[in-house]
């Protein structure tokens, strides 16, 4: 089952808490390393979802809580495959939630979705890229088309920002709520490593 969550609502980020630190202690993933993958690229408005959440996650250290893909190192389809293999192999049996924009219909514009089950990144753009993610999250950033690469070059800024700072409160809370100490910023060591050997 998907549950939207709209953006605009004031409260959207509370919403989007409760359900997805359910989902978490339904599968105890709490018990586990948690890493957030964030998923596309930072050369495109509709498609820089992912990226802006990492950047803004990043701006903390949660306890067993690792933060992958930024507007610095984007994991996008160039290198999902690696990032994949480097998160199963760098953490023991890790609880991996994906995120990704994508496009829809008109009304779900600005929602936020969650869902049990991998991300299938690229679909909306019709690309064969690895699933990922136990739990994946998506930001309905524009309106599905016959051209979605320009649908993603054309979107407008605010949506995304929106959707990127709804998303990121909700994780913020959610860690905040289940004892998951969050800190001022500090580079972790595992995002140093990830990006020495992404761009090696």
């Amino acid at each position: 089952m998907v549950y939207y969550f709209s953006s605009e609502k004031h409260d959207a980020h509370i919403d989007f808490s409760k359900k997805l630190s359910s989902f978490l202690n339904s599968a105890d993933a709490f018990s586990h390393p948690i890493a957030v993958m964030c998923i596309g690229s930072d050369r495109s408005t509709g498609d820089s979802l992912g990226p802006l959440i990492g950047y803004k996650l990043s701006k903390f250290a949660f306890n067993n809580v690792f933060i992958y893909g930024s507007l610095n190192n984007p994991i996008n389809a160039v290198n999902l495959e690696f990032a994949i293999t480097f998160i199963k192999n760098f953490h023991s049996n890790p609880y991996i939630i994906a995120i990704d924009a994508s496009l829809g219909r008109n009304d779900h514009v600005g929602c936020i979705t969650l869902a049990e089950g991998p991300l299938r990144p690229g679909l909306g753009v019709k690309k064969e890229l690895p699933k990922v993610g136990s739990l994946h999250i998506t930001g309905i950033v524009n309106t599905a088309g016959s051209k979605e690469n320009l649908l993603l070059q054309t979107t407008r800024l605010s949506t995304v920002m929106t959707l990127a700072d709804v998303i990121t409160a909700g994780f913020v809370e959610t860690f905040r709520d289940n004892k998951l100490n969050v800190y001022p910023y500090s580079q972790p060591s595992h995002a140093q490593l990830y990006q020495q050997l992404a761009t090696s």
